[in-house]
């Protein structure tokens, strides 16, 4: 019997669902955005893992907002702090693990005209 199996580009264990470490690596090697053209990028690439980060959108503002054209591109302090973050959430564990019924669940959602999410917790 196999111990994990990876499946559409995940890795599902019996520990949980962490992200493929060798779709991890093209994020961890990533270098630091040079234009907003490399900032979509790594959006991009950050955006497959949208399930593994709490917050991804209040994270992400410092680099998104440099994709405005009326913003001149200055990466700075804040940009870096996100860019940062991103690559340490994603390098965390666990990301994704299996509910422990012992302890209580934390229910978070967010709705717009547009749209809902939840995560669980």
């Amino acid at each position: 019997m196999r111990k994990e199996v990876t499946y559409l580009g995940h890795v599902i264990s019996d520990k949980g669902v962490p992200p493929n470490p060798e779709k991890i690596k093209a994020v961890i090697e990533y270098p630091v955005p040079k234009n907003a053209k490399q900032i979509k990028q790594f959006l991009g690439l950050i955006g497959y893992y949208k399930n593994f980060i709490e917050d991804l959108s209040k994270i992400a503002k410092p680099l998104t907002s440099l994709l405005k054209k009326e913003v001149p591109f200055i990466w700075g302090h804040d940009q870096q702090i996100a860019f940062s973050k991103f690559k340490e959430i994603l390098t965390s564990q666990p990301i994704l693990q299996y509910p422990d019924f012992k302890q209580n669940f934390i229910l978070t959602c967010d709705a717009s005209q547009y749209a809902v999410g939840c995560v669980l917790s």
